[in-house]
C-alpha cells in the first residue's frame, strides 16, 4: 500500500471521527478536515440543524477553519478530506478556495457535484482540484444509512430526534 493511500485512509478516519460526532447530535454525519503538510489545519461537522445555518456543511465549516488558521483564503497546498460527495454549494467553495485535492468517501448520487450527479471541478474553471473517491467508502456510506434509519424510525414511532449539545 503507497504512503498517499495510507494518508488518505488515516485522515479519512478522522473526518469519520467527526462525523459520528455530528450524528450523534442529531446532524447529518457528514464530517471533513483540511490537511497541509501532513498538519489537519481546518475541521469541520455538519451543524446546519444545530446553527440554524443552511451554510453549516462539514467541508464549508473545514474551508473556513483552515483559512482562518492559515492567515489566508488560498488553500492550493491543501488537501480536503470528507465522508460525502460535495454538493454544489460545497464544490463551489472547493472551487473558490483553490484546494488542490479532494478526497471523499461515499458517493451522493441525488447531490454530489464531484462526478455523481454532475462534476462541476470538469468545467472550465479556472481551477481544477484532483479528485479522488472512494476512501473508506463503505465505512461512510453505512454511518449514512445507519443515521438515516434510525431518523426513519423515529419519524415513524413519532419520536424527536437528540436534543442539540448545551451551549
Amino acid at each position: 500500500m503507497s504512503e498517499e493511500i495510507r494518508d488518505d485512509n488515516y485522515y479519512m478516519g478522522l473526518a469519520l471521527a467527526l462525523a459520528r460526532r455530528a450524528g450523534a447530535i442529531g446532524e447529518v454525519p457528514v464530517g471533513a478536515v483540511v490537511v497541509r503538510d501532513g498538519e489537519v489545519v481546518g475541521r469541520g461537522l455538519n451543524l446546519r440543524e444545530c446553527g440554524k445555518n443552511a451554510l453549516a456543511h462539514a467541508e464549508i465549516m473545514a474551508i473556513n477553519d483552515a483559512c482562518r488558521r492559515l492567515g489566508g483564503w488560498r488553500l492550493w497546498q491543501c488537501t480536503l478530506y470528507v465522508t460525502l460527495e460535495p454538493c454544489p454549494m460545497c464544490t463551489g467553495a472547493i472551487l473558490n478556495s483553490r484546494l488542490a485535492r479532494v478526497v471523499f468517501g461515499a458517493k451522493d448520487p441525488r447531490a454530489g457535484c464531484c462526478g455523481s450527479l454532475i462534476d462541476l471541478p470538469a468545467l472550465p474553471f479556472n481551477h481544477h482540484p484532483e479528485l479522488v473517491s472512494g476512501v473508506r467508502e463503505a465505512e461512510c456510506a453505512a454511518l449514512l444509512r445507519g443515521f438515516f434509519a434510525r431518523l426513519r424510525a423515529r419519524r415513524k414511532k413519532k419520536i424527536p430526534p437528540p436534543a442539540p449539545p448545551a451551549k
